[in-house]
């Protein structure tokens, strides 16, 4: 197998052992465009679940009431099954996009 195609589907792979990461590093270290482009769209895929984090605060500090007391966090239970619901399809997405990358590039 090539060096590239191995590299390129390890960025994508990587959510299961490295997260950002590897992809970071071999974006900064390899030379090559496609390699490249590939650990690109891994780092931002494995940035996407992290997308609701400010959310699960944020409903946190307005689900406190003034006794400091928390009532049921809305806000923040539906921003964690969003982030769960989200780390699921971008993990199926990442493993697929590997596959792809080793079998057609």
């Amino acid at each position: 197998m090539e060096t590239n195609k191995v590299l390129s589907a390890l960025s994508y792979f990587s959510i299961l052992f490295a997260g950002f990461l590897f992809p970071l590093v071999v974006y900064f270290v390899s030379d090559d465009q496609k390699v490249k482009y590939h650990a690109k769209k891994a780092l931002f895929s494995h940035l996407i679940p992290l997308i609701p984090v400010p959310f699960i605060f944020l409903g946190i500090l307005l689900d406190m009431n003034s006794s400091g007391e928390m009532d049921f966090p809305a806000v923040s239970f539906i921003a964690v099954i969003l982030s769960m619901i989200l780390s699921l399809i971008v993990l199926i997405w990442n493993i697929i996009k590997g596959v792809k990358v080793l079998r057609n590039e």
